[in-house]
């Protein structure tokens, strides 16, 4: 099975204004860098528009219908201090939700393993009835109550490496025992939260980590921290909130990580997956404003994605064999 990949035209539309740092550009280069050779056998999906039932798992009605009331029919409008939207938001925003409610579908179905999902706005800061941090809905949150309430799956985790911590998501499944939502970032920078104090009813890790944290000690956090807390969770289905800005070369952040880093980390939770969800696995990209390097890390996220099953690699080398590398908007 290959990885799937989700995404629309629709995502570039998302107009931010001159200077932004969540632009167009970020998800342009990404996916131009997936037009690449390496990465033909990626089966290219368009992302749905998210359905109202599926956003009020998770929003309040009143807040989805606020906002999306909100999006002008020209020019710009201001729907938090660090969110503008411009008349093609409200559909970039649908659809990278419905991209996450499809990419399990899919999953379910047994169409594929695991999926990318690339898209934007980002939407990880994003809570039950607020929106920051350049995020409108909580995507991977839209997509962990379609995975639990329509298709049954009873224990998810959440594993977030964006470079600020995902509050959004921690704020929507805080006080739920059956979602794992572990976050490593840099400390003291937007949005200010994620202390290791912040445990929720047992279900939550965050890893906050100072600035300047090399790339050698952020990997032994992740495996000391996060790792165990989601072996013990021993969830079904695990998503990822994908953020490349815990990158060298990100304007917004100051850990070290280089390209390299974000394959290891995809290395360890995909491999996870494979020995604890049966492969399940969505990932789902967030943040990373230096666009050239959201394409090199991105590209090394989805080439670890698209290997084969571990347990297959391992046959492979026993055997000798060569392994293979909508709702209408107001």
């Amino acid at each position: 099975m290959t990885t799937l990949l989700f995404s629309h035209p629709a995502c570039l539309d998302h107009d931010t204004g001159y200077g932004h740092p969540e632009s167009a550009a970020r998800l342009s280069a990404l996916l131009e860098r997936l037009e690449a050779p390496e990465f033909a056998a990626l089966e290219r999906r368009n992302a749905p528009a998210a359905q109202q039932m599926q956003l009020t798992r998770v929003h309040d009605a009143s807040y989805v219908l606020r906002v999306l009331s909100a999006i002008p029919k020209s020019g710009e409008a201001s729907i938090a201090p660090d969110v503008a939207v411009t008349p093609g938001s409200g559909e970039a925003a649908l659809r990278a939700a419905g991209s996450v409610c499809a990419a399990v579908d899919a999953i379910k179905a047994g169409e594929t393993h695991n999926a990318f999902c690339a898209v934007r706005p980002p939407g990880h800061h994003a809570g039950p009835n607020s929106t920051m941090g350049f995020c409108i809905f909580n995507n991977v949150a839209v997509g962990v109550e379609h995975a639990r309430q329509v298709h049954g799956f009873k224990r998810v985790a959440v594993i977030d490496f964006d470079v600020h911590h995902g509050n959004g998501t921690q704020a929507i499944f805080r006080n739920d025992p059956e979602v794992c939502f572990a976050s490593i970032h840099q400390s003291m920078i937007f949005p200010r939260s994620g202390d290791s104090t912040e445990v929720g009813v047992g279900n939550l890790r965050n890893v906050p980590l100072i600035r300047g944290t090399s790339a050698a000690a952020f990997r032994d956090a992740f495996a000391r921290e996060v790792m165990p807390h989601l072996r013990a969770f021993d969830p079904d289905f695990l998503f990822i909130s994908a953020g490349f800005d815990a990158h060298v070369r990100d304007p917004l952040g100051d850990l070290k990580l280089m390209t390299a880093d974000f394959a290891w980390l995809t290395e360890q939770l995909k491999d996870f997956a494979e020995a604890c969800c049966g492969g399940r696995l969505v990932s789902v990209l967030e943040g990373g404003y230096n666009p050239g390097a959201v394409a090199d890390a991105g590209a090394a996220h989805l080439r670890v994605l698209m290997t084969e099953p571990l347990r297959s690699r391992r046959g492979n080398a026993e055997t000798g064999a060569e392994a293979a590398q909508p709702f209408s908007i107001p």
